[in-house]
């Protein structure tokens, strides 16, 4: 396991633990991650298995824009258990409104990918819920101070943090 990366991290990080390219979860390597996090007090949730993030006791699960499912909200957990997902357009903000996540991330703001938003019709979009709002997408050190034309100080990214 590496840990350069979450070395660097402040104790305001969050750290979203995917594995999109495998089916099955290495438990014992999230196990690891969680007691690395844990020493460091940087959270650590697990994207797209709710039942799984429970089980290990981690601080909370992601659901992707292209989970739609609202299985989840059968399931008991801990009080601070906490419930984040992502959404690009309006029809999938009120999708993560019904599964009941606590933030939702909106992109992309920067990365011109199919999702691209930009600045305004990301404020647009974060206006038409009362969630709160992440921005994720394309977020560098060089358009980082872009952030504050949208009065909000959380943002999520990749390659920003690496």
């Amino acid at each position: 396991m590496d840990t350069n990366n979450i070395e660097k991290q402040d104790k305001q990080t969050v750290i979203i633990y995917r594995n999109y390219t495998s089916k099955i979860e290495d438990e014992e390597l999230i196990l690891k991650i969680k007691k690395y996090c844990k020493k460091k007090k940087i959270k650590l949730y697990l994207s797209n298995n709710v039942k799984l993030a429970i089980k290990l006791g981690l601080d909370g699960v992601y659901i992707p824009s292209f989970n739609k499912n609202t299985k989840h909200l059968s399931y008991s957990y801990k009080k601070r258990f906490n419930i984040i997902g992502s959404a690009h357009n309006l029809k999938e903000i009120r999708i993560k409104e019904k599964q009941k996540v606590s933030e939702i991330f909106i992109s992309s703001l920067f990365k011109k990918n199919k999702n691209f938003l930009g600045i305004n019709k990301y404020k647009i979009l974060a206006k038409l819920t009362k969630k709160n709002v992440v921005a994720l997408g394309g977020i560098s050190r060089k358009n980082k101070k872009k952030l504050n034309l949208l009065y909000q100080a959380n943002f999520a990214g990749i390659s920003f943090f690496e």
